[in-house]
């Protein structure tokens, strides 16, 4: 005699088939439901590895490296706190500009460092940018090549930034977060691999001084701001006295540029000015460089226009009257006979077509390139090639 299954448990075998179906073949999102999340990717993981401390042989970028440092990677000495404004001394903090250099023959390279700050990007900005180390190498015809970003996702890093190089030994370069600061920094590579450490160079470096643009709001990764850009067309170290919206030519970050041997300064602090404020400190700045170094290069620059300036008439109009107050203070210290002055106008410094900005106000990556292509005939001018 043979059973026949019941309802129920013929309805629990359809169930199960279709169950499996589905998971097999998932049905496609509604018109304007977000899509399911995918697994994230796992972390390469860690082989052996040497590990080197960055602050043994030094990084590029970090001035009046013989006076005492509150945290080693500070931008300004501790003598600096009581002296320039608290906004500008918490700025300082932040590693934006500094590089460290190295030679290795490795295929795995690591990074590991501790952030100052937990807040590991912005709102307008990336975490790659704001707290990323940004890597180059140097490629057979010598020029710096991009290698790899690491992503930050907290306030500790310990990560690959790159895996299955290309055998051989080469130099590279490591730029350090724009928009925080790092307690530690440690590079590691696969264990028995050949590593040294390279010393800053002796180059007399470009000096920027200058607002959040200088300091590298909105480059995606730390060598996307235009000063590291250029400093890798000019072949030259780069200091970064950027100061989010503390850039305006105030006589207590020039004394300590003063104490910079430069080859070039770049004075670039308009967008934190009005036009009343560059009649005024224009001049005393450039004097009081002058004083310091009386033939050092020193570069005047107007700020960007707005991506968006030509649909707000009061923005541009601010623009234009900056532009004005520095054009003014430029022709009266060439006419007091101060030499080796230059000047970069900022009309075209984003371009014509709205599209450089991630904001309106600061550059995308793109809106560095332009940048650096209208600011580099001028270094190379003053520079003397």
């Amino acid at each position: 005699m043979k059973f026949l299954p019941s309802v129920r448990v013929v309805a629990a075998l359809f169930a199960a088939a279709i169950s499996s179906l589905q998971a097999q073949n998932p049905p496609a999102p509604a018109p304007g439901a977000p899509s399911p999340a995918k697994p994230s990717a796992q972390p390469t993981p860690e082989p052996k590895l040497d590990w080197y401390d960055v602050t043994k042989w030094g990084v590029e970028g970090r001035a009046w490296g013989d006076l005492e440092r509150l945290r080693w990677f500070d931008r300004l000495p501790a003598n600096a706190v009581g002296k320039v404004s608290p906004a500008v001394w918490d700025l300082s903090r932040d590693s934006a500009g500094m590089m460290v250099r190295f030679k290795t023959d490795a295929t795995t390279i690591f990074v590991h460092y501790v952030l100052r700050s937990d807040h590991i990007a912005l709102p307008h900005m990336p975490a790659t940018g704001v707290s990323g180390i940004d890597l180059y190498a140097r490629d057979e015809n010598g020029k710096l090549r991009w290698v790899g970003v690491a992503k930050p996702d907290k306030k500790e890093v310990r990560q690959a930034i790159a895996t299955e190089l290309a055998q051989g030994s080469r130099e590279y370069a490591a730029y350090l977060p724009l928009y925080n600061g790092v307690d530690s920094l440690e590079i590691g590579v696969n264990a028995g691999a050949h590593f040294e450490g390279l010393k800053p160079r002796e180059a007399k470096p470009i000096v920027f001084y200058g607002t959040s643009i200088t300091h590298g709001a909105c480059a995606s990764r730390p060598g996307m701001v235009h000063t590291a850009i250029l400093g890798r067309h000019l072949d030259r170290p780069v200091i970064n006295l950027g100061f989010s919206g503390n850039g305006r030519m105030d006589a207590a970050v020039g004394e300590f540029l003063t104490k910079v041997d430069a080859a070039v300064y770049v004075i670039d602090c308009l967008p934190n000015m009005g036009p009343a404020d560059v009649r005024k400190k224009c001049a005393p700045l450039v004097h009081q460089l002058r004083a310091a170094h009386a033939d050092t290069p020193i570069v005047l620059v107007e700020d960007r226009r707005t991506t968006n300036s030509w649909i707000k008439p009061n923005r541009d109009k601010v623009h234009t009257e900056n532009h004005a107050a520095l054009r003014e203070s430029f022709d009266a210290l060439e006419k007091e006979g101060v030499k080796n002055l230059y000047y970069i106008p900022g009309d075209d410094l984003l371009g014509d077509d709205g599209e450089a900005s991630t904001d309106g106000s600061h550059p995308s990556d793109l809106g560095f390139v332009r940048q650096t292509a209208v600011f580099e005939p001028v270094l190379r001018k003053a520079l003397g090639e």
